[in-house]
Protein backbone atom coordinates (compact mmCIF):
# COMPACT_ATOMS: atom_id res chain seq x y z
CA UNK A 1 0.00 0.00 0.00
CA UNK A 2 0.93 3.50 -1.04
CA UNK A 3 1.63 6.31 1.89
CA UNK A 4 -1.50 7.84 0.77
CA UNK A 5 -3.49 4.55 1.00
CA UNK A 6 -2.32 3.68 5.07
CA UNK A 7 -3.15 7.13 6.09
CA UNK A 8 -7.32 6.79 4.22
CA UNK A 9 -7.28 3.64 5.48
CA UNK A 10 -6.38 4.59 9.06
CA UNK A 11 -8.70 7.49 8.88
CA UNK A 12 -11.78 4.86 7.42
CA UNK A 13 -10.64 3.10 10.68
CA UNK A 14 -10.76 6.08 13.04
CA UNK A 15 -13.96 7.54 11.73
CA UNK A 16 -15.48 3.92 11.93
CA UNK A 17 -14.01 3.54 16.12
CA UNK A 18 -15.39 7.30 16.52
CA UNK A 19 -19.01 6.43 15.55
CA UNK A 20 -18.96 3.17 17.90
CA UNK A 21 -18.51 5.38 20.49
CA UNK A 22 -21.87 6.49 20.90
CA UNK A 23 -23.55 3.37 20.65
CA UNK A 24 -21.55 1.37 22.95
CA UNK A 25 -21.87 4.09 25.37
CA UNK A 26 -25.70 4.07 24.95
CA UNK A 27 -25.99 0.64 25.24
CA UNK A 28 -24.17 0.49 28.78
CA UNK A 29 -25.88 3.36 30.18
CA UNK A 30 -29.21 2.73 29.29
CA UNK A 31 -29.55 -1.60 29.25
CA UNK A 32 -26.32 -2.34 31.18
CA UNK A 33 -24.77 -4.14 27.91
CA UNK A 34 -21.21 -4.81 28.09
CA UNK A 35 -19.52 -4.70 24.51
CA UNK A 36 -15.92 -6.13 24.16
CA UNK A 37 -13.51 -7.34 21.64
CA UNK A 38 -11.70 -11.03 22.09
CA UNK A 39 -12.20 -9.84 26.12
CA UNK A 40 -11.07 -6.51 25.29
CA UNK A 41 -13.85 -4.07 27.36
CA UNK A 42 -14.65 -1.08 24.94
CA UNK A 43 -17.01 0.39 27.08
CA UNK A 44 -15.77 4.58 28.01
CA UNK A 45 -13.12 3.98 25.83
CA UNK A 46 -11.37 6.29 23.49
CA UNK A 47 -11.10 5.92 19.51
CA UNK A 48 -7.54 4.72 19.90
CA UNK A 49 -8.15 2.25 22.73
CA UNK A 50 -10.78 0.88 20.65
CA UNK A 51 -8.26 0.55 17.71
CA UNK A 52 -5.57 -0.70 19.95
CA UNK A 53 -8.63 -3.64 21.03
CA UNK A 54 -9.03 -4.81 17.46
CA UNK A 55 -4.93 -4.79 17.28
CA UNK A 56 -4.40 -6.82 20.23
CA UNK A 57 -5.95 -9.75 18.76
CA UNK A 58 -3.32 -9.73 16.46
CA UNK A 59 -1.08 -12.48 18.53
CA UNK A 60 -4.21 -14.52 17.46
CA UNK A 61 -3.45 -15.37 14.11
CA UNK A 62 -6.69 -16.36 12.21
CA UNK A 63 -8.83 -14.23 14.70
CA UNK A 64 -7.64 -10.64 13.95
CA UNK A 65 -10.29 -8.40 13.51
CA UNK A 66 -10.67 -5.21 12.19
CA UNK A 67 -13.17 -2.65 13.11
CA UNK A 68 -14.35 -2.93 9.47
CA UNK A 69 -16.14 -6.14 10.71
CA UNK A 70 -17.21 -4.98 14.19
CA UNK A 71 -18.58 -1.34 13.35
CA UNK A 72 -21.79 -3.58 11.22
CA UNK A 73 -22.44 -5.70 14.59
CA UNK A 74 -22.80 -2.47 16.70
CA UNK A 75 -24.93 -1.45 14.15
CA UNK A 76 -26.85 -3.92 14.14
CA UNK A 77 -27.09 -4.51 17.82
CA UNK A 78 -28.85 -0.89 18.20
CA UNK A 79 -32.28 -2.34 16.61
CA UNK A 80 -32.25 -5.48 19.49
CA UNK A 81 -33.48 -4.80 23.12
CA UNK A 82 -30.66 -6.38 24.57
CA UNK A 83 -30.28 -5.69 28.56
CA UNK A 84 -27.63 -6.81 31.67
CA UNK A 85 -25.60 -8.97 28.55
CA UNK A 86 -22.27 -9.22 27.98
CA UNK A 87 -21.61 -9.02 23.99
CA UNK A 88 -17.90 -10.08 22.16
CA UNK A 89 -18.19 -8.33 19.06
CA UNK A 90 -14.83 -9.86 17.92
CA UNK A 91 -16.16 -12.89 18.06
CA UNK A 92 -19.40 -12.32 16.47
CA UNK A 93 -17.77 -10.31 13.50
CA UNK A 94 -15.41 -13.37 13.37
CA UNK A 95 -18.21 -15.93 13.50
CA UNK A 96 -20.06 -13.72 10.41
CA UNK A 97 -17.09 -13.65 8.44
CA UNK A 98 -16.70 -17.84 8.99
CA UNK A 99 -20.04 -18.35 7.81
CA UNK A 100 -19.62 -17.22 4.51
CA UNK A 101 -22.15 -14.66 4.02
CA UNK A 102 -24.89 -16.75 3.90
CA UNK A 103 -27.15 -14.26 5.78
CA UNK A 104 -26.87 -10.78 6.01
CA UNK A 105 -25.03 -9.32 8.80
CA UNK A 106 -27.94 -8.54 10.98
CA UNK A 107 -29.88 -11.87 10.81
CA UNK A 108 -26.62 -13.26 11.83
CA UNK A 109 -26.27 -10.89 14.70
CA UNK A 110 -30.01 -11.26 15.90
CA UNK A 111 -29.68 -15.27 15.58
CA UNK A 112 -26.48 -15.56 17.77
CA UNK A 113 -28.07 -13.14 19.84
CA UNK A 114 -31.46 -14.37 20.12
CA UNK A 115 -31.22 -15.65 24.04
CA UNK A 116 -30.12 -12.12 25.31
CA UNK A 117 -33.36 -10.57 23.79
CA UNK A 118 -35.87 -9.93 26.29
CA UNK A 119 -33.98 -12.31 28.81
CA UNK A 120 -34.24 -12.10 32.54
CA UNK A 121 -31.47 -10.62 33.38
CA UNK A 122 -31.96 -7.75 35.92
CA UNK A 123 -29.12 -7.25 38.72
CA UNK A 124 -29.95 -6.35 41.88
CA UNK A 125 -27.89 -3.87 43.26
CA UNK A 126 -24.76 -4.98 45.68
CA UNK A 127 -23.22 -2.05 48.35
CA UNK A 128 -19.04 -2.54 48.30
CA UNK A 129 -16.79 -1.54 51.01
CA UNK A 130 -12.58 -1.92 50.78
CA UNK A 131 -11.54 -1.97 54.01
CA UNK A 132 -8.14 -0.65 53.57
CA UNK A 133 -6.73 1.65 50.27
CA UNK A 134 -3.45 0.33 49.77
CA UNK A 135 -2.06 -0.49 46.44
CA UNK A 136 -4.74 -3.68 45.08
CA UNK A 137 -7.57 -1.31 47.46
CA UNK A 138 -7.40 2.10 44.98
CA UNK A 139 -6.96 -0.19 41.65
CA UNK A 140 -10.49 -1.77 42.65
CA UNK A 141 -11.77 1.59 43.46
CA UNK A 142 -11.09 2.29 39.95
CA UNK A 143 -12.19 -1.05 38.16
CA UNK A 144 -15.74 -0.58 40.13
CA UNK A 145 -15.64 3.27 39.74
CA UNK A 146 -15.28 2.09 35.91
CA UNK A 147 -18.48 -0.35 36.50
CA UNK A 148 -21.08 1.95 37.36
CA UNK A 149 -22.78 1.91 34.15
CA UNK A 150 -27.01 1.31 33.90
CA UNK A 151 -27.46 -1.77 36.14
CA UNK A 152 -25.08 0.07 38.96
CA UNK A 153 -25.29 -3.91 40.25
CA UNK A 154 -21.68 -3.06 41.91
CA UNK A 155 -21.85 0.15 44.30
CA UNK A 156 -18.46 1.34 46.22
CA UNK A 157 -20.26 2.90 49.03
CA UNK A 158 -17.64 3.05 51.38
CA UNK A 159 -13.53 3.00 52.24
CA UNK A 160 -12.57 2.56 55.75
CA UNK A 161 -9.23 3.46 56.36
CA UNK A 162 -7.79 4.79 59.84
CA UNK A 163 -7.38 8.43 59.92
CA UNK A 164 -3.84 9.70 59.05
CA UNK A 165 -3.64 13.21 60.40
CA UNK A 166 -4.10 16.25 58.67
CA UNK A 167 -5.58 16.63 54.98
CA UNK A 168 -6.21 13.24 55.23
CA UNK A 169 -9.26 13.07 53.23
CA UNK A 170 -7.13 15.54 50.16
CA UNK A 171 -4.20 12.53 50.78
CA UNK A 172 -6.67 10.01 49.77
CA UNK A 173 -8.43 10.90 46.76
CA UNK A 174 -4.47 12.38 45.47
CA UNK A 175 -3.24 8.68 45.84
CA UNK A 176 -6.61 8.08 44.30
CA UNK A 177 -5.97 10.54 41.06
CA UNK A 178 -2.85 9.69 40.35
CA UNK A 179 -0.50 6.24 40.72
CA UNK A 180 3.19 6.03 39.52
CA UNK A 181 2.47 2.82 37.99
CA UNK A 182 -1.09 2.77 36.13
CA UNK A 183 -1.24 6.20 35.39
CA UNK A 184 -4.13 8.98 36.26
CA UNK A 185 -7.68 8.34 37.20
CA UNK A 186 -9.36 8.42 33.99
CA UNK A 187 -12.26 10.82 35.00
CA UNK A 188 -12.91 13.63 37.99
CA UNK A 189 -12.53 13.30 41.46
CA UNK A 190 -13.60 15.97 44.20
CA UNK A 191 -13.23 16.02 48.25
CA UNK A 192 -16.47 17.10 49.59
CA UNK A 193 -15.23 17.36 53.40
CA UNK A 194 -18.50 18.77 55.16
CA UNK A 195 -19.41 15.12 54.41
CA UNK A 196 -16.71 13.00 54.11
CA UNK A 197 -16.88 11.78 50.70
CA UNK A 198 -14.29 11.03 47.60
CA UNK A 199 -16.64 11.77 44.46
CA UNK A 200 -15.61 9.70 42.01
CA UNK A 201 -16.75 10.47 38.51
CA UNK A 202 -20.35 10.93 40.04
CA UNK A 203 -19.92 8.10 42.73
CA UNK A 204 -20.07 9.59 46.60
CA UNK A 205 -17.62 7.33 48.34
CA UNK A 206 -17.66 7.71 52.32
CA UNK A 207 -14.83 7.77 53.73
CA UNK A 208 -15.48 5.84 57.35
CA UNK A 209 -12.49 6.30 59.66
CA UNK A 210 -12.17 3.41 62.20
CA UNK A 211 -9.16 1.20 64.05
CA UNK A 212 -11.47 -1.98 64.23
CA UNK A 213 -14.14 -3.27 61.60
CA UNK A 214 -16.62 -4.47 64.75
CA UNK A 215 -16.85 -1.17 66.20
CA UNK A 216 -18.35 0.44 62.73
CA UNK A 217 -22.01 0.81 61.89
CA UNK A 218 -22.65 0.73 57.97
CA UNK A 219 -25.95 1.27 58.41
CA UNK A 220 -25.72 4.64 59.46
CA UNK A 221 -24.55 5.14 55.98
CA UNK A 222 -27.00 4.24 54.48
CA UNK A 223 -25.12 0.79 53.69
CA UNK A 224 -26.78 -2.54 54.11
CA UNK A 225 -26.07 -6.06 53.20
CA UNK A 226 -22.56 -5.07 52.22
CA UNK A 227 -19.70 -7.19 50.79
CA UNK A 228 -16.62 -6.02 52.73
CA UNK A 229 -13.18 -6.61 50.91
CA UNK A 230 -10.43 -7.07 53.09
CA UNK A 231 -7.29 -5.47 51.46
CA UNK A 232 -5.44 -5.12 54.65
CA UNK A 233 -4.19 -8.40 55.17
CA UNK A 234 -4.31 -7.85 58.83
CA UNK A 235 -6.50 -11.01 59.89
CA UNK A 236 -6.32 -14.23 57.17
CA UNK A 237 -8.92 -16.30 59.29
CA UNK A 238 -11.68 -17.35 59.76
CA UNK A 239 -11.70 -15.92 63.79
CA UNK A 240 -9.99 -12.76 63.26
CA UNK A 241 -12.06 -11.74 59.29
CA UNK A 242 -15.15 -12.37 61.52
CA UNK A 243 -14.99 -9.09 63.32
CA UNK A 244 -15.90 -7.94 59.94
CA UNK A 245 -19.56 -9.53 60.03
CA UNK A 246 -20.22 -8.14 63.39
CA UNK A 247 -20.65 -4.64 61.72
CA UNK A 248 -24.29 -3.81 61.24
CA UNK A 249 -24.76 -3.68 57.50
CA UNK A 250 -22.09 -5.80 56.60
CA UNK A 251 -22.99 -9.42 55.03
CA UNK A 252 -20.09 -11.13 53.33
CA UNK A 253 -16.53 -10.46 53.71
CA UNK A 254 -13.82 -10.94 50.78
CA UNK A 255 -9.52 -11.06 51.54
CA UNK A 256 -6.83 -10.06 48.82
CA UNK A 257 -4.56 -12.40 50.26
CA UNK A 258 -4.08 -16.20 51.02
CA UNK A 259 -6.30 -17.23 53.44
CA UNK A 260 -5.75 -19.42 56.54
CA UNK A 261 -8.75 -21.94 57.13
CA UNK A 262 -11.34 -20.85 54.35
CA UNK A 263 -12.00 -21.19 50.68
CA UNK A 264 -9.09 -20.05 48.49
CA UNK A 265 -10.42 -19.23 45.05
CA UNK A 266 -9.16 -18.60 41.88
CA UNK A 267 -11.78 -17.32 39.65
CA UNK A 268 -12.40 -20.02 36.53
CA UNK A 269 -10.94 -23.10 38.30
CA UNK A 270 -12.73 -23.35 41.55
CA UNK A 271 -15.58 -20.62 42.02
CA UNK A 272 -18.08 -23.21 41.52
CA UNK A 273 -16.92 -24.18 45.16
CA UNK A 274 -18.70 -21.27 46.59
CA UNK A 275 -21.55 -21.78 48.50
CA UNK A 276 -24.79 -19.29 49.42
CA UNK A 277 -23.70 -19.74 52.84
CA UNK A 278 -20.03 -18.56 52.50
CA UNK A 279 -19.78 -15.40 54.10
CA UNK A 280 -16.27 -15.51 54.53
CA UNK A 281 -13.77 -15.80 51.07
CA UNK A 282 -10.28 -15.59 50.28
CA UNK A 283 -9.30 -14.84 46.92
CA UNK A 284 -5.84 -16.04 47.19
CA UNK A 285 -2.61 -14.27 45.80
CA UNK A 286 -1.81 -12.73 42.87
CA UNK A 287 0.44 -15.34 41.86
CA UNK A 288 -1.47 -18.39 42.44
CA UNK A 289 -4.20 -16.50 40.28
CA UNK A 290 -1.98 -16.18 37.55
CA UNK A 291 -0.34 -19.75 37.61
CA UNK A 292 -3.39 -22.03 38.52
CA UNK A 293 -5.35 -21.63 35.01
CA UNK A 294 -2.40 -22.35 33.23
CA UNK A 295 -1.85 -25.37 34.91
CA UNK A 296 -5.84 -26.06 35.17
CA UNK A 297 -5.77 -25.89 31.56
CA UNK A 298 -2.28 -27.93 31.02
CA UNK A 299 -3.70 -30.57 34.00
CA UNK A 300 -6.66 -30.84 31.74
CA UNK A 301 -5.51 -31.69 28.58
CA UNK A 302 -1.94 -32.97 29.35
CA UNK A 303 -1.66 -34.24 32.78
CA UNK A 304 0.80 -32.56 35.38
CA UNK A 305 2.92 -35.32 37.14
CA UNK A 306 5.36 -33.04 39.05
CA UNK A 307 7.03 -29.37 38.69
CA UNK A 308 8.68 -26.67 39.83
CA UNK A 309 7.69 -23.02 40.23
CA UNK A 310 9.79 -20.02 40.10
CA UNK A 311 9.00 -16.56 40.97
CA UNK A 312 10.30 -13.47 39.28
CA UNK A 313 8.47 -10.86 41.02
CA UNK A 314 7.83 -6.80 41.14
CA UNK A 315 9.16 -5.93 45.13
CA UNK A 316 6.42 -5.09 47.54
CA UNK A 317 5.72 -2.47 50.40
CA UNK A 318 6.97 -5.02 52.70
CA UNK A 319 10.05 -4.77 51.76
CA UNK A 320 12.49 -1.84 52.67
CA UNK A 321 13.66 0.48 50.27
CA UNK A 322 17.33 0.99 51.99
CA UNK A 323 19.00 -1.82 54.36
CA UNK A 324 17.07 -2.68 57.74
CA UNK A 325 15.65 -5.03 60.07
CA UNK A 326 12.80 -6.63 58.64
CA UNK A 327 11.69 -9.94 60.45
CA UNK A 328 11.63 -11.94 56.94
CA UNK A 329 14.78 -13.78 55.51
CA UNK A 330 16.75 -11.65 53.08
CA UNK A 331 13.75 -9.06 52.62
CA UNK A 332 15.27 -6.54 55.10
CA UNK A 333 17.69 -5.81 52.17
CA UNK A 334 17.18 -2.74 49.61
CA UNK A 335 14.12 -3.35 47.42
CA UNK A 336 15.66 -0.94 44.43
CA UNK A 337 19.19 -1.91 44.46
CA UNK A 338 18.92 -5.99 44.73
CA UNK A 339 17.15 -9.82 43.48
CA UNK A 340 16.32 -10.94 46.51
CA UNK A 341 15.81 -14.57 47.09
CA UNK A 342 13.07 -15.47 49.04
CA UNK A 343 10.16 -17.74 49.83
CA UNK A 344 6.21 -18.33 48.14
CA UNK A 345 3.25 -20.30 49.16
CA UNK A 346 1.97 -20.29 46.00
CA UNK A 347 3.08 -23.32 44.05
CA UNK A 348 1.62 -25.34 47.60
CA UNK A 349 -1.46 -23.20 47.66
CA UNK A 350 -2.14 -23.95 43.97
CA UNK A 351 -3.50 -27.16 45.90
CA UNK A 352 -6.22 -25.46 47.44
CA UNK A 353 -7.91 -24.54 44.20
CA UNK A 354 -6.60 -27.41 42.10
CA UNK A 355 -6.60 -30.43 44.49
CA UNK A 356 -5.24 -33.05 41.85
CA UNK A 357 -2.14 -31.07 41.74
CA UNK A 358 -1.47 -31.92 45.97
CA UNK A 359 1.99 -32.16 46.33
CA UNK A 360 3.64 -32.31 42.84
CA UNK A 361 4.52 -28.56 42.69
CA UNK A 362 7.42 -26.87 44.61
CA UNK A 363 8.27 -23.18 44.41
CA UNK A 364 10.49 -20.20 45.20
CA UNK A 365 10.41 -16.32 44.53
CA UNK A 366 12.78 -13.80 43.35
CA UNK A 367 12.14 -9.71 43.94
CA UNK A 368 13.41 -7.63 41.56
CA UNK A 369 13.61 -3.79 41.75
CA UNK A 370 10.53 -3.52 39.43
CA UNK A 371 7.77 -1.66 40.91
CA UNK A 372 4.83 -3.93 39.01
CA UNK A 373 4.52 -6.85 37.04
CA UNK A 374 5.85 -10.13 37.37
CA UNK A 375 6.58 -13.72 35.74
CA UNK A 376 6.31 -17.40 36.94
CA UNK A 377 8.06 -19.93 35.45
CA UNK A 378 6.32 -23.06 35.33
CA UNK A 379 8.76 -26.16 34.29
CA UNK A 380 7.06 -29.05 34.30
CA UNK A 381 6.65 -32.71 33.53
CA UNK A 382 3.72 -34.34 31.95
CA UNK A 383 2.21 -37.21 31.42
CA UNK A 384 2.51 -37.18 27.51
CA UNK A 385 4.80 -35.83 24.85
CA UNK A 386 3.92 -32.76 23.85
CA UNK A 387 5.90 -30.30 21.35
CA UNK A 388 6.06 -26.43 20.95
CA UNK A 389 3.94 -25.38 18.74
CA UNK A 390 0.97 -28.02 19.69
CA UNK A 391 1.38 -26.49 23.31
CA UNK A 392 1.62 -22.89 22.09
CA UNK A 393 -1.89 -23.55 19.61
CA UNK A 394 -3.20 -25.21 22.72
CA UNK A 395 -2.49 -22.26 24.99
CA UNK A 396 -3.58 -19.87 22.51
CA UNK A 397 -6.79 -21.52 21.85
CA UNK A 398 -7.20 -21.30 25.75
CA UNK A 399 -7.30 -17.92 25.48
CA UNK A 400 -9.84 -17.55 23.18
CA UNK A 401 -12.28 -20.06 23.64
CA UNK A 402 -12.29 -21.74 26.67
CA UNK A 403 -13.63 -21.24 30.02
CA UNK A 404 -10.54 -20.07 31.33
CA UNK A 405 -10.44 -16.86 28.08
CA UNK A 406 -10.85 -14.00 31.45
CA UNK A 407 -7.78 -15.89 33.42
CA UNK A 408 -5.39 -16.73 30.33
CA UNK A 409 -3.84 -14.10 27.85
CA UNK A 410 -1.20 -15.37 25.25
CA UNK A 411 1.64 -13.29 23.37
CA UNK A 412 3.65 -13.77 20.80
CA UNK A 413 5.52 -9.89 20.82
CA UNK A 414 9.33 -10.66 19.78
CA UNK A 415 10.00 -7.15 21.93
CA UNK A 416 7.49 -7.37 25.18
CA UNK A 417 8.82 -7.31 28.26
CA UNK A 418 7.48 -6.21 31.86
CA UNK A 419 6.43 -3.01 31.26
CA UNK A 420 4.04 -4.24 28.47
CA UNK A 421 1.94 -5.75 30.99
CA UNK A 422 0.93 -3.12 33.41
CA UNK A 423 -2.75 -3.12 33.11
CA UNK A 424 -3.53 -6.28 31.66
CA UNK A 425 -6.50 -7.85 33.12
CA UNK A 426 -5.41 -11.30 32.76
CA UNK A 427 -4.74 -13.13 35.42
CA UNK A 428 -1.71 -14.28 33.69
CA UNK A 429 -0.05 -13.94 30.33
CA UNK A 430 1.63 -16.99 28.43
CA UNK A 431 4.58 -15.87 26.44
CA UNK A 432 4.61 -18.39 23.31
CA UNK A 433 7.54 -17.37 21.92
CA UNK A 434 9.72 -18.31 25.57
CA UNK A 435 7.67 -21.82 25.37
CA UNK A 436 10.07 -24.75 25.33
CA UNK A 437 9.00 -28.18 24.71
CA UNK A 438 10.93 -30.56 22.61
CA UNK A 439 9.02 -33.77 21.96
CA UNK A 440 9.27 -35.45 25.50
CA UNK A 441 6.84 -35.00 28.70
CA UNK A 442 8.57 -32.28 30.19
CA UNK A 443 8.34 -28.63 28.96
CA UNK A 444 8.90 -25.10 30.32
CA UNK A 445 6.06 -22.13 30.49
CA UNK A 446 7.00 -18.60 31.13
CA UNK A 447 3.61 -16.50 32.23
CA UNK A 448 3.43 -12.48 32.88
CA UNK A 449 1.02 -10.92 35.17
CA UNK A 450 0.52 -7.65 36.25
CA UNK A 451 0.58 -8.52 39.98
CA UNK A 452 -1.65 -5.76 40.74
CA UNK A 453 -3.91 -4.92 38.53
CA UNK A 454 -4.59 -8.57 36.76
CA UNK A 455 -5.11 -9.45 40.17
CA UNK A 456 -7.53 -7.31 41.02
CA UNK A 457 -9.63 -7.79 38.08
CA UNK A 458 -9.52 -11.67 39.38
CA UNK A 459 -11.03 -9.71 42.80
CA UNK A 460 -13.82 -7.60 40.72
CA UNK A 461 -14.98 -11.11 38.94
CA UNK A 462 -15.21 -13.11 41.88
CA UNK A 463 -17.30 -10.20 43.48
CA UNK A 464 -19.72 -10.63 40.81
CA UNK A 465 -19.73 -14.14 40.54
CA UNK A 466 -20.26 -14.06 44.61
CA UNK A 467 -22.75 -11.37 44.40
CA UNK A 468 -24.49 -13.08 40.95
CA UNK A 469 -24.01 -9.82 39.42
CA UNK A 470 -21.83 -11.12 36.37
CA UNK A 471 -23.62 -10.52 32.91
CA UNK A 472 -24.31 -13.85 31.06
CA UNK A 473 -21.81 -13.59 27.79
CA UNK A 474 -22.48 -13.91 23.96
CA UNK A 475 -21.97 -15.56 21.49
CA UNK A 476 -22.37 -18.59 23.21
CA UNK A 477 -19.19 -20.98 22.67
CA UNK A 478 -19.92 -24.29 20.37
Amino acid sequence: MSQEQVFSDWKEREALAEAMIPMIGKMYRDSNVETSVYGRNVVNRSVISILKSHRAARHLEKNQVSVHQTYPVVAAMQNMNLSNVHVDIGKLAMGFQANGGNQSIEDYVAAELADAVNADNQKTQTDVVLYGFGRIGRLLARLLIDKTGGGQSLRLRAIVVRKGGDNDLQKRASLLRRDSVHSNFQGTITVDEENNYIIANGNAIKVIYASAPEAIDYTEYGISNAVIIDNTGKWRDNEGLSLHLRANGASKVMLTAPGKGVKNIVMGVNHTDIEDTDTILSAASCTTNAITPVLKALNDEYGVANGHVETVHAYTNDQNLIDNYHKGDRRGRAAGLNMVLTETGAAKAVSKALPELEGKLTGNAIRVPTPNVSMAILNLNLEKEVVRDELNDFLRDAAIHSDLQKQIDFTTSREAVSSDFVGSRAAGVVDGLATIAQGGKSCVIYVWYDNEYGYSCQVVRMLQHVTKTALPAFPKEN
